[in-house]
């Protein structure tokens, strides 16, 4: 059994704190910080060159060089701590993200089941069998059901592959290509169904365009030995 436990990802809530601890350890520093250089002079007095002329010379040049030092190190210092700090707190929410994208939009999600190949889909082929009964209707109305009949089948086999998608068309944009032949012929059986969809009675549908259409869907079905 492994003993090693996966740690926690960082919660939002988290993390802010973590950024809150951040910003405060940055105002003690900044408030501190004037003593600290203080303290620095009074210890390091020692490396002033001496009293004379030349001395004299180089003990004004490097209290000038001093004074440059410890301005640039006042303000870069708490400065570099915030900039850190808050590139910390951008990756740590950038990982969030990510996992919760990873989550909701994985490309593909394998089944939690041997898919049973050959041997088809009682299911699916008992709503097979409705369309194929609506096909050979002389009603328009009964041909634009079948394709309807056939999109909701589709929607349900991407599903049972594996491919997330609030809606068919980010299911398609899912297919790693090589994974389904008949990709194209779906899309366009899709966009049929959706000039259905959408312009309702408006739309005219011949006997011919409808069969086609249903033959499209009927690939992908025998594809993946659904029906």
């Amino acid at each position: 059994m492994d003993d090693k436990k996966k740690k926690p990802a960082p919660t939002p809530e988290k993390t802010a704190i973590e950024a809150i601890g951040g910003i405060v350890a940055i105002g003690f520093v900044v408030l501190a910080w004037p003593n600290i250089v203080i303290y620095l002079k009074n210890t390091f007095s020692f490396l002033i060159p001496g009293i004379g002329s030349a001395g004299a010379y180089a003990s004004s040049l490097w209290t000038n060089i001093k004074h440059l030092v410890d301005w640039v190190v006042v303000v870069c210092i708490p400065l570099s701590l915030f900039l850190v700090i808050g590139i910390i707190y951008c990756v740590e929410r950038l990982k969030i993200l990510r996992e919760k994208e990873a989550v909701k939009h994985d490309l593909k999600v394998e089944p939690a089941y041997e898919e049973v190949s050959g041997q088809g889909n009682r299911d699916l082929s008992v709503r097979w069998k409705k369309v194929t009964d609506l096909m050979g209707s002389a009603n328009e109305n009964d041909w634009k059901q079948a394709i309807l009949e056939s999109d909701t089948m589709l929607d349900d086999v991407l599903t049972g592959l594996g491919y997330q998608g609030e809606s068919m068309g980010e299911k398609f944009k899912r297919v790693a290509p090589g994974d389904f032949k008949n990709l194209e012929g779906a899309q366009e059986a899709h966009g049929v169904r959706n000039r259905i969809a959408h312009d309702g009675g408006a739309f005219q549908l011949t006997h011919y365009e409808a069969a086609q259409t249903i033959s499209k869907y009927r690939r992908v079905f025998e594809e993946f030995y659904y029906i």
